[in-house]
């Protein structure tokens, strides 16, 4: 498998069109450093899909940090928004909480 990081999410968006399944799969991750007293941390939202070329299997995956109130749910704001440019994209688009590596790892022989 290779893995492709894309920075910008434009880019990422602008590869849908390679992929070979529908579903989007994303992960959230809290960016812990020293303790901070603040009323916000930042999450990172870790998004990535499955494209095929020949026999290979590419991975593209796309890390946004995105700030975040303290006991907020901004997770699922995240998600409806994201949800909303896939639909643009196309309809059939699914976002799968879940990290494709293991899900991939877990069907393969």
């Amino acid at each position: 498998m290779i893995v492709i990081f894309i920075d910008n999410i434009e880019n990422f968006l602008s590869f849908l069109e390679k992929r070979i399944m529908d579903e989007v799969f994303y992960e959230f991750k809290e960016i812990k450093k020293d303790i901070e007293l603040s009323v916000s941390v930042k999450i990172e939202i870790i998004l990535h899909f499955l494209a095929k070329v020949g026999d290979t299997l590419i991975l593209y995956e796309t890390r946004q940090t995105i700030p975040k109130p303290v006991n907020s749910d901004n997770d699922s704001i995240v998600i409806d928004t994201l949800k909303k440019i896939f639909d643009q994209i196309d309809v059939s688009l699914k976002l799968i909480k879940g990290k494709i590596r293991e899900i991939f790892l877990s069907y393969s022989p």
